[in-house]
């Protein structure tokens, strides 16, 4: 199964060609699922992650709109399986309007049901803290769809962390995590040397970043799980060569193939 996640930029910088960039790339990419973070709808009716599914061919949830001068911001799961199940979850600090939440869905291949959670931490380099209580939050989510017999629960998003930071490291058991006898592998590392930077200089729209070189797109998935099924046979980035003289996103997208049987 091949998970795609990315921050497709909303619509910052020139938006208008740069969403055929995205759903040639993801068109080209061949996912199964693909998790998606700052999506935007307006309120003409116009959806972003409504029209990359039709092109795809895929269903899709995504997030509440919260509607800020016409437009939402929010996260998207698109499926090539019928989705049978989803649920919006707000992150903390929930007692304002909050543009963080997590969408989680359960995938229906026919012989498994795949339970897959979408997400997009705040982003200032001072909120460690609050992004360490939205994993806290995302963690009792993930705890309720895992099961350690059943498919691994995946979880992709921007979540705007280095891999040596406290909020990764609670994910991935590297420091206690949210819920005892449940943490979750980080796949890019499974299968690369390299430092994988999503948040990379080379890309054009960077030039000015404050603090580039720095992997903030993850794919995870929960363990104990029964392996092989869940494991990571190939992780890779996309979206870094232009489409028609096009960078779709200031972000790569991470591209994660996941081994689909059991011994």
């Amino acid at each position: 199964m091949r998970i795609v996640t990315w921050n497709v930029w909303w619509r910052f910088g020139d938006w208008e060609p740069r969403q055929a960039a995205i759903s040639q790339t993801l068109e080209n990419l061949e996912a199964d699922v693909v998790c998606l973070q700052e999506v935007w709808s307006a309120e003409t009716g116009e959806d972003q992650a409504a029209e990359l599914a039709t092109a795809l061919g895929m269903h899709y949830v995504r997030t509440p709109e919260r509607w800020w001068k016409g437009y939402s911001f929010g996260n998207a799961i698109l499926s090539k399986y019928p989705i049978i199940e989803s649920e919006s979850t707000q992150l903390p600090p929930t007692d304002g309007p909050g543009t963080r939440w997590a969408i989680s869905a359960v995938l229906d291949r026919g012989d498994l049901e795949i339970p897959v959670i979408c997400t997009h931490l705040d982003h200032r380099f001072d909120q460690s803290k609050r992004r360490q209580e939205q994993i806290t939050a995302i963690f009792d989510l993930v705890a309720a769809r895992h099961a350690p017999e059943q498919h691994p629960v995946v979880l992709a998003g921007d979540f705007n962390a280095t891999p040596n930071s406290d909020e990764i490291r609670m994910i991935t058991g590297e420091s206690p995590t949210p819920v005892q006898g449940l943490a979750m592998t980080d796949a890019w590392p499974q299968c690369n040397d390299l430092p994988g930077w999503t948040w990379d200089k080379s890309n054009p729209y960077l030039k000015a970043a404050a603090w580039p070189q720095r992997r903030l797109d993850y794919v995870f998935v929960s363990w104990p799980r029964p392996v092989p099924l869940g494991n990571i046979s190939s992780a890779f980035l996309a979206g870094i060569e232009p489409v028609a003289g096009v960078i779709p996103s200031d972000h790569w997208a991470v591209v994660v193939d996941l081994v689909e049987s059991e011994l």
